[in-house]
């Protein structure tokens, strides 16, 4: 078991690493960024990190990977039908549930 002076120490450590990492650039960068290329690539850093944090996770989100692959399913076909959010989330959610009740 941890002890709490060692446990404080620890979320010091994770806070000290994180900040830094979000303050050197700013530190680091003085001027506006011109070059298209990076800014291009800065532009879609959120959406490859909401991606790769989401992604995983639906495989274990309904409580086994056959309901998922089954929301996951649905969610692909409504969202290539240009469905909006809420549809296409709820048709998971639906599709998800009916699988689990069947299996």
């Amino acid at each position: 078991m941890i002890s709490l002076s060692v446990y404080f120490k620890y979320v010091a450590v994770m806070a000290l690493v994180t900040y830094l990492l979000r303050a050197l650039p700013f530190v680091l960068v003085k001027k506006k960024i011109t070059n298209v290329y990076i800014c291009s690539f800065l532009e879609y850093i959120p959406y490859a990190v909401l991606a790769a944090m989401t992604f995983p996770a639906v495989f274990t989100s309904a409580g086994g990977v056959i309901p998922s692959l089954a929301g996951m399913s649905v969610a692909l076909i409504l969202a290539y039908r240009r469905q909006g959010l809420l549809t296409v989330a709820i048709g998971a959610v639906v599709a998800a549930a009916l699988v689990t009740f069947i299996c």
